[in-house]
């Protein structure tokens, strides 16, 4: 018989209960272990792989699991890692009854669903939680369609719990005809507890950072810029307590990186046979990272993102951050195997699946690309572009933004007076690589947005933090020190995000969709996630047509738990 160790309830010190849940966004985690057993693919366990219908029961549960040669206990849902893909259809209305059979509270969020507020899973925002041995009823009728996914609002993210939701449309014709289509979810996974990830960053914010700089590399700067170059530069990141080498708050220092729920030895295969289309479906549900994509041999022909269609691009590779989705569509020469090939944003590790005529196939695994440090257009925006720091074009005439006194205090490390707004930027390690880089300025939405108003006022929010100290804020305010974001309901709002730090934010706003603007101010894609880049300024139109209380946060799980949240309130 198999035993497993009692669990215990874990709080950072200082935080009750109930306080952590509404600070941080997200629930507490429990710790446990449990013995070896290399979790299964799809469809090789007790669960159903994919549900349908309008009627679904989800239970979730702990299940034991070894992905590094260590035992731990996952959080599951009907006993798979992912959970079932859902495959339901616009305009029907589905019933959704999740039971925890866990030891402590857990939700379900319906990651760019529009729903009702009390629908949407958010513990200390639209509802209480569900607590140990209860079941929830979620009811929603599905007014869009396109790939979307689900994943818990609280720690147990971190330790299993998320999947696909695929919404397939009314009119079958607006489909792009495929042979094979595959949810691709690219997550992290780690042995630690994740209270424990977290407090380790607080007590150092580059606790996982080993690709920190060196004095071999100081030496290096001085024989490729000189001494007084290669001080100057130092001198720059030293003064704003930041790292060029800061990609990532965690890495494969402790993380796995998982595609599909399989470890890159695992290596998850989708069968894919001479002459066939092949839709991914690709799903960030990384909650540290970001996954640079790319597929050697095959073009990527992106098709929508968050569920949106958009003109098709063809590119090489895409950056997709937490939250997002980008469906793309490859067409498969030969019969031979292709590696699918996700490596992490600081380049530390990377998740890895094969498209092959035979499951016994593989292909060549890229070598990971070499890290590249951030520059100084990262740190100091349009600024340094005037300078030609590192030749980037950018628009020179952005209004200076306002910095509120908030921003003014040992929270905030850096101030950003010059944010550059270059949506064409693919972000830094993509950045002159060789291969064709999807950039937000190739997304265009097919579908115009219904509401054409201009905004009526327009809100400057200001992604703040200290990284040493590992504060995350809006404003330089965390969540319990800000009061909540006013909408009126029925009104067109123009948000401007500033991006005050030199690490990448993927920023969600719940129950309403996000129109992403160009540098011209004209509607770009619709998006439920927007990944606003180093020292970078975008800006984004919202329809307040969602009445209720909604979570806005950043979609890092630990930057979300560290404060950088707001409460939106639509009355």
């Amino acid at each position: 018989m198999t035993k497993t160790a009692t669990r215990t309830l874990i709080t950072p010190p200082g935080i009750d209960r109930r306080q952590f849940i509404q600070m941080a966004g997200a629930g507490l985690f429990v710790a446990g272990v449990g013995a070896a057993f290399p979790f299964p693919a799809w469809g090789k366990s007790a669960g159903s792989s994919v549900l349908t219908g309008t009627e679904v029961n989800f239970e979730v549960a702990e299940r034991p699991v070894n992905f590094t040669g260590k035992d731990r206990m996952a959080t599951v849902i009907n006993g798979l890692l992912p959970g079932p893909v859902l495959r339901v259809k616009e305009g029907d209305t589905v019933t959704i009854r999740v039971t925890n059979k866990l030891h402590e509270m857990t939700t379900i969020h319906w990651h760019g669903i529009i729903l009702d507020a009390e629908m949407d899973g958010v513990p200390g925002i639209s509802f209480p939680g569900i607590e140990p041995g209860e079941t929830f009823v979620h009811t929603f009728k599905l007014e869009q369609s396109g790939t979307y996914w689900y994943h818990a609002h609280t720690l147990h993210e971190q330790t299993g719990m998320y999947g696909a939701l695929i919404v397939e449309p009314k009119d079958a014709s607006r489909e792009p005809k495929v042979d094979r289509d595959y949810p691709v979810i690219l997550s992290d996974w780690t042995d630690e507890n994740p209270v424990d990830v977290y407090m380790n960053l607080k007590k150092m914010g580059g606790y996982y950072n080993y690709g920190n700089l060196t004095v071999g590399d100081f030496v290096s700067d001085i024989s490729g810029l000189g001494i007084k170059k290669a001080i100057s530069k130092r001198l720059i990141w030293n003064k704003t307590r930041m790292s060029p080498t800061d990609f990532s708050d965690v890495s494969a220092a402790t993380y796995t990186y998982l595609m599909n729920g399989q470890s890159p030895n695992s290596n998850w295969t989708g069968l894919a046979k001479a002459g066939e289309r092949v839709r991914l479906r690709f799903i960030g549900a990384g909650t540290a990272s970001y996954f640079d994509v790319r597929i050697p041999g095959l073009k990527l022909k992106v098709i929508s993102t968050d569920g949106q269609r958009v003109a098709p691009v063809i590119v090489d590779e895409f950056r997709i951050g937490p939250g997002e989705t980008y469906d793309v569509i490859v067409e498969i020469p030969d019969d031979k195997a292709y590696t699918i090939f996700a490596q992490s944003m600081d380049r530390s590790g990377y998740a890895r699946g094969t498209l092959s005529p035979r499951a016994d196939m593989k292909a060549a695994v890229p070598a990971l690309d070499a890290a590249v440090p951030l520059t100084l257009v990262d740190m100091m925006g349009k600024m340094a572009q005037k300078k030609g720091a590192d030749g980037m074009p950018g628009m020179m005439n952005a209004k200076k933004p306002n910095h509120a006194r908030t921003e003014y205090g040992p929270g905030v490390d850096m101030r950003i007076d010059y944010p550059r707004t270059n949506l064409d930027d693919p972000g830094s390690g993509l950045r002159n690589n060789g291969r064709r880089v999807l950039t937000y300025a190739d997304l265009k939405s097919i579908d115009a947005p219904p509401d054409k108003r201009a905004p009526s006022q327009e809100i400057e929010l200001h992604l703040t933090g200290n990284m040493e100290r590992f504060i995350w804020s809006i404003d330089g305010l965390k969540l319990n020190e800000a009061k909540p974001l006013h909408f009126r309901k029925g009104e067109r709002i123009r948000v401007i995000f500033h991006n005050d730090s030199t690490m990448a934010h993927p920023m969600h706003l719940h129950g309403m969709w996000s129109d992403l603007e160009s540098e011209e101010g004209k509607f770009q894609v619709r998006k439920h996630t927007i990944s606003v880049q180093p020292a970078q300024s975008v800006s984004m139109l919202v329809t307040a047509d969602a009445e209720g209380r909604w979570a806005f946060h950043c979609h890092l799980l630990y930057h979300m738990a560290a404060g950088m949240f707001r409460e939106v309130v639509v009355a």
